[in-house]
């Protein structure tokens, strides 16, 4: 499908996504957006993408090595394909217009968001106009009521708060998304709030804290994890041990 065209089809057709596949994917998207005459790109430029100071959050540091790996797991995932353009050199190209079933103007934000996480409505409406048209707050909320059945947008704010409402989108991991929202509940944003966006910036900061983690982080979960499961069978095994004496009378 072309940049521009959209679907109708309701299915869910896409899977969770961790962070750098995330910012992966969005890097793609706004480069087919703002520079459509380098599109698509080759791993040099995504890894440019990725690493730019600005329009990002987290600012990360990205080598080659890191962003092949992420897209042949997106390839897997049916959310990117390799292509040849303008020679040898391989280049890269979303299928999100597919993958999501959206149209640009929804595919716009949600890139946004996978750019920058977390954001007011008003922050998003100026940062995703750069991609799309959307000349008013209004256009942007009734983009957000399409996109959120669809999970594609997480409102993290009170349902019924008018102001600062903030969103995000819904293409985290099931635990992740917890942890977002639970960042920004203990954070008590509200529209009224004067010190809302000093509460935004220190939930933002403790959540890009956890993203770039050392990757150590999870490794060693997963063994405490395992560790856990062990125990928890040694000590069935040494009860049914215990049980199977007493019955013998030993």
């Amino acid at each position: 499908m072309s940049e521009g065209e959209s679907t109708s089809e309701p299915a869910v057709s896409w899977v969770p996504l961790t962070a750098r596949e995330r910012r992966v994917l969005g890097v793609l998207v706004e480069k087919a957006k703002t520079t459509p005459e380098n599109y698509p790109l080759s791993v040099a430029a995504i890894v440019t993408g990725c690493n730019q100071k600005t329009n990002r959050d987290p600012i990360t540091n990205y080598d080659a090595d890191d962003v092949e790996d992420i897209l042949h797991s997106l390839r897997k995932k049916g959310s990117a394909i390799l292509v040849e353009a303008g020679g040898r050199v391989p280049r890269w190209r979303h299928t999100l217009y597919d993958w999501l079933k959206v149209n640009k103007v929804e595919l716009a934000i949600v890139a946004e968001l996978l750019l920058r996480g977390p954001q007011t409505e008003g922050e998003l409406r100026a940062r995703a106009n750069r991609m799309e048209e959307l000349p008013d707050l209004a256009t942007l909320q009734i983009q957000l009521e399409a996109l959120a059945p669809r999970g594609l947008v997480v409102y993290l704010s009170p349902p019924g708060q008018r102001r600062g409402v903030v969103v995000t989108h819904g293409l985290y991991p099931a635990d992740e998304l917890e942890r977002v929202r639970a960042a920004f509940a203990q954070a008590g944003i509200s529209g009224g709030d004067d010190e809302a966006p000093s509460r935004m910036s220190t939930a933002r900061a403790e959540l890009a804290a956890e993203a770039t983690a050392p990757g150590w982080r999870d490794e060693l979960d997963g063994v405490r994890a395992e560790i856990e499961a062990l125990r928890e069978r040694v000590e069935t095994l040494t009860n049914e041990l215990n049980a199977l004496r007493a019955e013998l009378g030993s």
